[in-house]
């Protein structure tokens, strides 16, 4: 058995006797081992001297029999301590044990010149490591100390000791036996408190690196802070610098196209609608990169106000007829509502329908687009106001779907050079929908379609301007919860 299996068992054995009540504080139960240890292992070295008295002394009477009583009383602190956990109050019946069984032993074995008088070192000793800092059990266990020694020194005035029948020989070996004996006490106790207050020492080394690591990633956030308002700053100062030359850009090639149909130029038309088409496109990236730098620096904001929902919609919808006839596509509008009008963000509740119709229409071809609206009942929650875009386009990869709301995603069949696309549509639109309380979740089967569910909560705002959090919810959404809907693949 190795030397730190037998350390880890003694361990664990005096650990043992530790009361549940002192075992969230470090430094109690570190004051508790110590006493522990005191206590179970001390009296084996203290019972050397009352062994000695039976040797050396030739008539030993009752005195020895106390003695060996009252050191052997000392283990019956350990198991008090771990039924009562009064620490305090077995610390100070310990010390006066303590100076009762040194005192006992002087008075009738020599005095002050009594061979067990070296002893009396191990009291300031042993309440130190009990005590730890208190100042008021400090001030106890001296009290007691004086005391006791007033009442010795009175006892001794009036009834002084009787000399001791040994011979001189029999005390010197009384002496050698006492101090070899507190030798190995004293030794015992300074090792192990050594050893508490080097693993104390470490521990305080790790907590002042975890402070240093801790004050190093402040800094590192506080630099990323920094960073991210310089780059929202950037991209905003730099989104209006881009869009005043492409407003100048598509307002001209307006006013270009409109000449060159006056004047039939067919050739001029097709090339002014690519230039007109192109700066749209660019427009709206700017603007969706623009949307998520305001998102991620927390300064995106809602605007509630009085909508109708149906007319939001058709609104919507209608505005993609010529895209999705271009693909040789039909979208049916589907709305069925107890109530039309809810508080929403109409502007954000339209940008994110917009992104989802735009992707339906550019992945489908010659089938069906449908949007369906209806209320669902959430419980706490109120009533969510739920819109599904249904497709039957090419349909997403189920090992796609874990990414599909991610930045620049898009999707391996759907490249950008044969569809187009930047893959920023589908993250804005579900942070758009966290921002507003709700969720953007998707089901898809490839070859078959895909259809994506705008969930926005409809409550009752104090006020029409509201500021969004700061960053969206992480999954699962609140709305899963109360829905009981999740990610899965449409049979």
């Amino acid at each position: 058995m190795t030397v730190a299996l037998i350390i880890s068992k003694i361990t664990s054995f005096v650990d043992s006797f530790i009361h549940p009540s002192l075992l969230g504080d470090r430094d109690r139960v570190n004051q508790a081992r110590v006493f522990l240890i005191s206590h179970l292992f001390g009296p084996i070295l203290g019972s050397a001297v009352p062994a000695a008295l039976y040797v050396f002394d030739p008539t030993p009477g009752f005195e020895v029999a106390v003695l060996t009583a009252s050191i052997l009383g000392f283990w019956l602190f350990p198991p008090l301590l771990r039924s009562t956990g009064r620490y305090n109050l077995l610390a100070v019946a310990s010390v006066q044990n303590l100076i009762f069984c040194i005192l006992w032993s002087c008075y009738f074995y020599g005095g002050i010149k009594s061979p067990t008088i070296p002893w009396v070192l191990t009291i300031p000793l042993l309440a130190f490591f009990y005590v730890g800092t208190s100042v008021q059990m400090r001030i106890v266990v001296c009290t007691l100390f004086l005391v006791n020694i007033l009442i010795f020194v009175g006892i001794a005035m009036v009834a002084p000791p009787v000399s001791s029948d040994m011979a001189a020989s029999a005390m010197e070996g009384l002496g050698i036996v006492s101090i070899v004996a507190v030798a190995l006490y004293v030794t015992m106790m300074a090792l192990y408190y050594a050893k508490v207050y080097a693993s104390q020492s470490e521990l305080e080394s790790e907590m002042r690196l975890h402070l240093a690591t801790a004050s190093e990633l402040r800094q590192a956030t506080d630099e990323a802070e920094r960073a991210g308002a310089a780059k929202a700053e950037f991209l905003a100062k730099m989104s209006h610098e881009l869009r005043t030359p492409l407003n100048a850009v598509i307002g001209y090639s307006q006013m270009l196209m409109e000449d060159a149909q006056s004047e039939n130029d067919a050739e001029s038309l097709s090339d002014l609608r690519k230039i007109h088409s192109a700066g749209h496109h660019l427009l709206k990236l700017i603007n969706e990169v623009l949307d998520l730098s305001k998102i991620d620096a927390g300064m995106m904001e809602l605007y509630v106000e009085d909508v109708s929902i149906s007319g939001l919609v058709r609104q919507t919808a209608n505005s993609f007829l010529e895209a999705a006839k271009a693909n040789g596509n039909v979208i049916d509008v589907d709305v069925k509502l107890d109530r039309d009008e809810a508080r929403l963000d109409h502007h954000k509740l339209s940008q994110v329908l917009s992104h989802l119709l735009d992707n339906a229409a550019k992945f489908t071809s010659k089938g069906l687009i449908s949007v369906s609206v209806r209320m669902v009942p959430a419980g706490t929650l109120g009533e969510i106001l739920e819109i599904a875009v249904k497709d039957t386009g090419i349909g997403i990869a189920e090992g796609e779907m874990p990414t599909l709301f991610e930045h620049f995603t898009v999707l391996g069949d759907a490249s950008s050079s044969k569809y187009g696309g930047t893959g920023l549509g589908l993250a804005l639109s579900r942070k758009l929908c966290r921002i507003m309380g709700g969720d953007l979740l998707a089901a898809s089967k490839p070859g078959v379609g895909s259809t994506f569910r705008v969930q926005v909560p409809i409550a009752r705002q104090e006020t029409d301007e509201v500021q969004a959090p700061s960053a969206p919810p992480v999954s699962p959404h609140p709305l899963r919860v109360a829905l009981g809907i999740g990610m899965k693949t449409a049979a």
